[in-house]
C-alpha cells in the first residue's frame, strides 16, 4: 500500500492504516518510560502504611501497569501485536508524587515504547482509582519516555 508524504500511517489516500513491518528484521527493542501521581502527603503516608481500604495500591498497580502494557495494542488502533519478552513496573514514593517507571523489552520488527506507556499510564490511573476516596485533589502527569533503544541481532 502506497503511503501519502512522510506520513507512515497514511495510505495514498490519506485514511489511516497500519504500517506494514513485514519485511523488517526482529531486534531487541528496550523502552524505559516514566510518570507521575501527585497526591497529598496523608494519602502518601496511607499508601505507605498499606491502609487504604482498596488493598495494597502499589502492587495492584504493578500488576494493572503490567496487564495493561500487555495489553496495548487493544486499546491503541494502530499499534503491532509484539510478544513482550519483559515488562517491569516500579514506583519510588515522594513527599507528594508517586514515580512510576516501566521498563520493556522485546523482540520484535517494532518498537516497544507504547507498552512502556502504556504500563505507566496504567498504573497510574489505577493509584487513582484505589486512593480516590480519601484524596480528590490527585494529578496525573509528566508521562513520557525515558529511552527507546534498538539492537541488531
Amino acid at each position: 500500500m502506497e503511503k501519502k508524504g512522510d506520513f507512515s500511517h497514511v495510505d495514498s489516500d490519506g485514511k489511516a492504516c497500519m504500517v506494514n513491518v513485514a519485511a523488517k528484521p526482529d531486534s531487541r527493542r528496550i523502552a524505559l518510560a516514566e510518570g507521575y501521581i501527585f497526591l497529598q502527603e496523608e494519602t502518601i503516608a496511607l499508601i505507605r502504611e498499606n491502609s487504604i481500604k482498596k488493598g495494597d495500591v502499589l502492587s495492584v498497580a504493578r500488576i494493572a501497569g503490567i496487564s495493561g502494557g500487555k495489553k496495548t495494542s487493544d486499546f491503541i488502533p494502530l499499534c503491532h501485536n509484539i510478544f513482550i519478552s519483559a515488562l517491569n513496573v516500579d514506583f519510588e514514593i515522594h513527599e507528594d508524587k508517586i514515580r512510576i517507571v516501566a521498563e520493556a523489552e522485546c523482540i520484535s520488527k517494532t518498537g516497544i515504547e507504547m507498552e512502556a506507556l502504556a504500563a505507566v499510564s496504567i498504573a497510574a490511573l489505577t493509584i487513582y482509582d484505589m486512593c480516590k476516596a480519601v484524596d480528590k485533589k490527585m494529578v496525573i502527569g509528566d508521562i513520557r519516555l525515558l529511552k527507546k533503544e534498538k539492537f541488531v541481532l
